[in-house]
């Protein structure tokens, strides 16, 4: 028998946070974030993280775990996702992963194996050296010229993950495409049902833009601020989050807020649109579109519930 394991996603702002909480409380879940930030410790506000007071009880794992200097990474997130889903499974309870980081959802559902991956340390100070001194694009160019096919799905921005194909390829002479590709394939060692919720593009954006709105009235500036003198800085992978390096750039005299509020709102919704591409990608999805709901979560919970009982996740209605 297969563990069950649910997953509920989606683009960035679209209400995963408040559904996730209704559905741990009707399968008797506990929920993992499988998100990239929300894992840190003060890094609130920029995250949209969860607080204490929202979680009505419900037990959730990898949210305030880290300090902000320390390295999380995909591997590290497979590891401690594991470990809690252990826990639940051993008090009879369901994880649910909730988050819109698809890698490391796909590290789960597919268990992937890193283990060709480990990090050469030497090799990867030698590239952060060169982004620095030479800029994203040069890396990203870098990695073209070895796997085009990692370098068309990574954006050259996302240097964490440009270093990461460079230096698998330079360990094991053959493309990180190529062996994500041969993971994916992999069946889910699981009982999964995978739960993508999304809504209409133009509602999607206004969405995100009154989060941005509402993370600046709520004290955005006043958590970087506070971060940067705590001795956090721009080349900590936790301040390289939309959010974070934003507002670090208007701090440090890199531009005036204004403009860093827009460049944050546009970074944010081009992030939403790379995530619904992901997962589109992905199979044994179920989409969960808001307006075919009519926005009514109690619809959209009662659907989810009845996809878990077809699944076998959890027991019919008498």
């Amino acid at each position: 028998m297969k563990k069950p394991l649910i997953v509920l996603t989606g683009p960035t702002a679209v209400g995963k946070t408040k559904l996730s909480i209704s559905l741990a409380k009707a399968v008797d879940g506990e929920i993992i974030s499988a998100d990239s930030m929300q894992v840190y410790k003060y890094m609130d506000i920029g995250s949209a993280k969860i607080m204490p007071d929202e979680m009505q009880g419900v037990p959730h794992y990898l949210v305030d775990e880290l300090m902000p200097d320390e390295e999380f990474h995909i591997v590290r997130f497979q590891q401690m996702a594991k470990a809690a889903m252990e826990k639940i499974y051993a008090k009879g309870h369901i994880p649910i992963l909730v988050g819109g980081t698809g890698f490391y959802i796909q590290a789960v559902t597919r268990d992937i194996d890193f283990t060709q991956a480990e990090q050469d340390d030497g090799y990867r100070a030698s590239l952060e050296a060169l982004a620095e001194k030479n800029g994203a694009a040069y890396l990203h160019q870098m990695l073209a010229e070895v796997d085009p096919k990692s370098a068309e799905d990574i954006h050259e921005n996302n240097i964490k993950r440009v270093i990461r194909a460079l230096e698998f390829y330079h360990q094991n002479h053959s493309p990180i495409s190529a062996h994500n590709e041969e993971q994916h394939e992999r069946t889910s060692p699981y009982n999964l049902a995978y739960f993508v919720l999304n809504a209409p593009r133009e509602l999607l954006y206004e969405r995100i833009d009154k989060r941005v709105d509402e993370m600046m009235a709520n004290g955005l500036v006043e958590e970087v601020q506070r971060l940067k003198e705590m001795g956090y800085h721009r080349g900590m992978v936790s301040m390289q989050g939309l959010g974070y390096k934003e507002i670090l750039a208007y701090l440090d005299g890199g531009m005036p807020l204004e403009e860093a509020v827009r460049i944050l709102k546009r970074d944010t919704r081009h992030f939403a649109k790379r995530q619904l591409t992901w997962f589109r990608r992905e199979p044994e999805t179920v989409w969960v579109n808001k307006d075919q709901f009519e926005y009514d979560d109690e619809k959209m919970l009662e659907y989810m519930l009845d996809t878990c009982r077809e699944k076998k996740l959890i027991e019919p209605v008498c």
